[in-house]
């Protein structure tokens, strides 16, 4: 059941989703803004359903969240018809990694994907006896589960997470937490970067990014961290310090998919969101962010 402390900063996010949309219709009638603000309100109901349903349900959004991240990944890379029968074992994995965090089995959910799956999926490959491109597939679908579904499937055990602290806030408020945290560094980033930004940090990989945009935002994240600490345990220079966590973690996250799309040589991973992209677009933060915070949380209070 979401506490008074979530419910209260999902009507704030709502109202101004709210205000921004006919904003946005009213005065700045652009496709591509109307785009964008209707997927925002796409990504905040999924993540909102995804939170505050029971445990089962909950780890069913996730598993799909990981199971759409990984498929857009797939359709990406080149891939020949020997190698689609490894990445259907890919697409197995997720079943019991999302099990395995609905159990709160953390032994097995920790080693489920790096190690097992890490020795399960080359045997696969070689048991089919295509040895051209045997280590490129390899890596590829290797890259790929820990990526969109390890690092993803930490939201999943994160919200069976049991409420600890004198505020007694648990896996609910916890999530809510760094999905806006992590969603906001984006946002600010591009914010601080369009206002000040002169100097591209990586104009390589990604040319609009700027050190004014990252550093900015990792100020703002960081105090905004201190601020909605009543959606955690979080002492203020805990919660100060998994501001800088989040931020950090999430321009690393942001940077090497779009590496990855470089590489790839597309713009964005796909259409499902109009105006963000693909799936991948937009958790490219949350790969990053979801399992540093969770294993900081999981260190201090668990």
């Amino acid at each position: 059941m979401i506490s008074y402390e979530a419910g209260w900063v999902l009507g704030f996010i709502l109202l101004t989703l709210v205000v921004s949309t006919a904003l946005i219709y009213s005065k700045f009638p652009t496709q591509e803004l109307k785009d964008r603000i209707n997927s925002w309100w796409i990504i905040i109901a999924f993540f909102t359903v995804g939170a505050i349903l029971n445990t089962t349900m909950a780890m069913f959004f996730f598993g799909l969240l990981s199971y759409l991240a990984l498929k857009e990944y797939f359709s990406l890379i080149p891939s020949r018809q020997t190698d689609r029968r490894v990445m259907f074992y890919a697409y197995l994995a997720i079943v019991p990694q999302y099990y395995f965090a609905g159990i709160e089995w953390y032994g097995m959910f920790i080693i489920w994907i790096p190690v097992l799956m890490f020795l399960i999926l080359p045997f696969r490959q070689v048991l089919i006896g295509e040895t051209q491109g045997f280590l490129e597939n390899t890596s590829r679908v290797q890259w790929g589960l820990m990526m969109f579904v390890f690092g993803l499937s930490h939201l999943a055990y994160m919200i069976t997470l049991s409420p600890v602290g004198s505020n007694s806030v648990g896996g609910t408020e916890l999530v809510l937490y760094l999905v806006l945290l992590t969603e906001l560094n984006d946002v600010l980033q591009y914010v601080w970067g369009k206002s000040i930004g002169k100097r591209k940090i990586i104009p390589k990989v990604s040319p609009n990014k700027t050190v004014e945009g990252f550093l900015g935002a990792f100020v703002s994240i960081s105090m905004l961290a201190v601020l909605f600490s009543f959606l955690t345990p979080f002492t203020w220079y805990e919660a100060l310090i998994a501001g800088m966590i989040i931020s950090w973690a999430g321009f690393i996250g942001d940077v090497v998919v779009s590496m990855i799309k470089r590489d790839i040589g597309v713009k964005d991973s796909g259409n499902m969101l109009p105006g963000h992209g693909g799936i991948l677009d937009r958790v490219d933060s949350l790969i990053y962010t979801a399992p540093l915070f969770f294993h900081y949380v999981y260190y201090l209070y668990y």
